[in-house]
């Protein structure tokens, strides 16, 4: 139980485990925000279930914390009701590849204008260790005591394949490269999708802080170009001997909010409601 006595004095403090990746992920997100000078009263950090959706508790900004899976729908109401929000939605891959599977594909194809931060263990942690979407085949956890018998999806995949217009990835092992992954991400005007390997020190004994160091590279150091969606396809089905990292695809194009022809006027928290009238509808109706 949170003392709110704690909360007053700044002693209340996250309570991952020890080793945990979200420590990393916690702090690459303060890091970005400071530098792209924003101000923490013009961003929402919006979460859904899990031990990755308890971030905004401890970040001093506005924020969330929602029901499994549905982070996104409501960081998407959030941006359309205020656009000038800088809006964050936080999710493990639990939540957002599996109850959140189907907001996830929408969200990809809309292009509003918001970040989609995935803290990827490939388990499900606050729960105790059972199976995800992501858990790699042949796994042995709570839940697949034999093995896990199903292929991992592919995210990385789905968002090239659904042409989102930002599509990257990082590692909870680089804070560097993390942080600045995350500020290019909010900085980028458009649906930004950032996929991040967060070694689970408790639940995954398999893809752990070295395992990923052994086999990850960076992109960018690689001189490729986030700008051709084939050749980004083919960098998102590369297979776990070698992870690439980096921005694998960018794209500016119209936002939704931009095109919507009420929302392009201006925010709805700005739109005028005292002359709208339901009489004529009910009228029709009844």
């Amino acid at each position: 139980m949170v003392d709110l006595n704690d909360l007053s004095t700044g002693s209340y403090v996250p309570d991952w485990c020890p080793g945990c990746g979200d420590y990393i992920i916690l702090n690459a997100l303060k890091r970005a925000i400071v530098k792209l000078n924003l101000n923490p009263k013009d961003v929402v950090v919006v979460s859904g279930i899990g031990c990755s959706s308890k971030l905004p508790q401890w970040i001093n900004t506005f924020g969330y914390h929602g029901v499994h899976g549905r982070g996104l729908p409501v960081g998407t109401g959030v941006k359309l009701a205020n656009k000038k929000l800088n809006v964050v939605v936080i999710g493990g891959d639990g939540d957002v590849y599996g109850e959140g599977m189907n907001h996830f594909i929408h969200a990809l194809r809309k292009n509003i204008n918001i970040t989609l931060l995935v803290h990827d263990n490939q388990i499900y942690a606050l729960t105790k260790g059972q199976a995800s979407p992501t858990t790699i085949r042949g796994d042995r956890t709570k839940t697949t005591p034999l093995g896990t018998f199903d292929d991992p999806i592919n995210p990385m995949a789905l968002a090239v394949a659904q042409r989102a217009s930002y599509i990257a990835r990082s590692f909870a092992g680089d804070l560097d490269h993390l942080a600045n992954t995350i500020a290019d991400a909010i900085a980028f005007k458009g649906f930004a999708f950032v996929n991040i390997f967060q070694p689970c020190v408790t639940w995954n004994k398999h893809n752990t802080y070295d395992w990923f160091k052994e086999r990850i590279y960076d992109l960018q150091k690689a001189r490729y170009k986030p700008n051709n969606i084939e050749r980004a396809f083919k960098k998102s089905l590369e297979g776990y001997e070698k992870i690439p990292v980096g921005v694998f695809f960018r794209e500016k194009r119209e936002l939704f909010e931009d095109s919507h022809p009420i929302l392009k006027k201006t925010s709805l928290v700005k739109q005028k409601i005292d002359d709208v009238s339901i009489n004529a509808l009910m009228d029709e109706l009844c």
